[in-house]
């Protein structure tokens, strides 16, 4: 009997250590990765997206976490340094265990990082409007397709009410995401029978800043008697003197309308607007949408930042809808593991502060609205065009003959994001 008692004594012992270490392990947070640039030249558009993920987590964790834990947001900082993305990436996947990644702003960083991603099974939220011509099953992307963005930019530049624009300059940044947009772009305008002579190309390196031979060679290109746009997928702080230099060389709206890709409220905030009134931004969400939804986005931002000077934009709420979509899906798994989590993820729905229900599709990018925004003296944009409904996203553009065949599906039978036919073809 002694023996017997001093056995179940020993197992009691054994089932209560084990319950500790699970209430324990139960209590630890989920770690998810934040992976903007804080420095460098594209701190000026990421840092807010690192504090946008730092707001939803705060929020999430006053309602009492998410499967009962608490969830900590691990930030690094890549400093525009693209190799770099990838070191920070495996360090937030290999050694802090994370169990998804909000981040990346350029293709080129999120080209680095997916290598990484894939190899680890990790799982990547892209905020960022960007080429298209890819899906990856660790990458569930948030930001706008060419045909969520840049072909209804030009159609709406084409037509009356945006000026009957004939002639085209396509500005941008030396990099994947200009070239392969520009790339499908001039496809499509040659497709609206726009000569190539009435096309112009121009790139320029990260941190361009000497920006009086390229402005002034636009003006001589839109001296020809056609109505001319530039159409600007220039990124980071470059932007600032490409602004400055059309004001100091007369460039007016009203003369040759700039419709740029990846500037927003943040990159205006460093601008005096007030010559660039009418020049144009095409998004999915401007701060200016009047909705009950946005009042409570951006109310929520200003009590998080503490100043109510600061700005949203379209990648926030980018990153809000795909951080929510995340802890929903978690919420229906009933755990953060990848594989549970990803096809969770499909037809995930979230009413976004633009006012519109998006939904998250099986090619791993959302339907969203599309709105172009005219620039305000105070650096904010009026919507002059909105579509009615969300648009789809393709992630192969049908203006470029290699990828109108591929089909992007990771549901059976197709499982790909790159296909000609169905993986599991009966």
């Amino acid at each position: 009997m002694k023996a017997l008692g001093l056995r179940g004594l020993a197992l009691g012992g054994a089932f209560a250590a084990a319950l500790t270490a699970g209430i324990a392990q139960a209590a630890e947070p989920i770690k998810i990765g934040v992976l903007h640039s804080l420095s460098g030249t594209m701190a000026i558009s990421e840092t807010t997206l690192k504090d946008t993920i730092l707001m939803m987590v705060d929020d999430l964790n006053k309602k009492g976490g998410l499967l009962g834990r608490k969830v900590e947001a691990v930030v690094v900082d890549p400093a525009s340094n693209w190799p770099l993305f990838a070191e920070k990436a495996r360090e937030l996947l290999q050694k802090e265990k994370v169990a998804a990644v909000f981040g990346c702003w350029t293709s080129v960083s999120r080209k680095s990082v997916l290598p990484v991603f894939e190899e680890l099974n990790g799982m990547l939220f892209y905020p960022v409007q960007y080429e298209g011509e890819e899906s990856s099953r660790n990458v569930f992307y948030t930001g706008a397709a060419p045909n969520q963005q840049a072909i209804p930019a030009v159609e709406y530049l084409m037509s009356p009410d945006g000026g009957e624009v004939k002639r085209w300059v396509l500005a941008g940044t030396d990099y994947v995401y200009p070239r392969t947009t520009n790339k499908i772009l001039e496809a499509f305008l040659i497709s609206k029978g726009v000569p190539k002579d009435d096309i112009m190309v121009n790139y320029t390196p990260f941190g361009h800043s000497d920006w009086q031979t390229i402005v002034a060679d636009i003006k001589r290109f839109a001296s020809a008697g056609k109505k001319t746009a530039v159409v600007s997928t220039i990124n980071g702080d470059a932007n600032v003197p490409f602004y400055k230099e059309l004001a100091n060389q007369g460039i007016k709206a009203t003369d040759i309308p700039v419709v740029a890709f990846s500037v927003g409220e943040e990159e205006l905030a460093g601008i005096d607007t007030s010559n660039l009134v009418g020049h144009l931004a095409a998004w999915n969400y401007f701060m200016s949408v009047d909705t009950a939804e946005n009042d409570a986005f951006i109310k929520q931002w200003h009590a998080f930042i503490k100043d109510t000077k600061r700005v949203t934009n379209d990648p926030m709420e980018a990153h809000y809808i795909g951080f929510k979509m995340w802890t929903q899906a978690v919420q229906q798994a009933g755990t953060t593991d990848v594989d549970a989590v990803r096809q969770a993820m499909y037809g995930q729905k979230v009413r976004s502060p633009s006012g519109y229900d998006i939904v998250m599709n099986t090619n791993h990018h959302l339907s969203k609205p599309v709105m172009i925004g005219e620039i305000q003296a105070d650096g904010q944009f009026e919507i002059v065009s909105k579509t009615d409904a969300a648009i789809k996203a393709d992630a192969w553009s049908p203006f470029i003959p290699e990828s109108a065949k591929l089909t992007a599906d990771w549901t059976f039978p197709w499982v790909c994001g790159n296909c000609t036919e169905p993986k599991f073809a009966k």
